[in-house]
């Protein structure tokens, strides 16, 4: 787990500019729908999954489990940061992009209980670093065609 996240320290660097810019637009009154893919987390992630998989197998020499490990590592981090933020949207009683209905996947509500979006927010917790872990294994797979030097 150390290696993963001293090798994920770019990642988390775009990670907290994505958060940032994300929770920005959100309180800065952009309409969701206009904005929401400007700053989107969990594209990040699973594109910096595919990456990060394919450049370890090539320069790092690793296996397929440590990349699917490292994907899976990746996605865990998004997810508690978006879970945190989600949290303190709630708690300073803010509009934003992390707890808009759409996010929360209850589009036709105006404004999502908490208990709903905690509950939301737990089940990204768990899908979606399984989801980067299979991206981490995708890159790995598509690291072969990569030159050796």
């Amino acid at each position: 787990m150390a290696e993963n996240l001293k090798l994920a320290r770019l990642y988390l660097l775009l990670l907290a500019i994505f958060t940032v810019g994300r929770w920005a637009q959100g309180t800065a009154g952009v309409p969701y729908e206009k904005g929401f893919f400007v700053f989107s987390i969990v594209i990040m992630t699973l594109l910096a999954a595919v990456f990060y998989g394919a450049f370890c197998r090539r320069w790092r020499r690793y296996r397929l489990w440590q990349a699917a490990g490292l994907g899976l590592t990746i996605g865990l981090l998004s997810q508690v940061v978006i879970f945190a933020v989600t949290l303190v949207s709630y708690a300073l009683g803010l509009h934003t992009y992390f707890n808009h209905p759409t996010a929360l996947n209850a589009p036709g509500l105006t404004e999502v209980p908490f208990g709903q979006a905690v509950v939301t927010r737990i089940g990204g917790l768990i899908v979606n670093p399984i989801l980067t872990g299979i991206a981490g294994a995708l890159g790995w797979a598509m690291g072969g065609v990569l030159p050796e030097t």
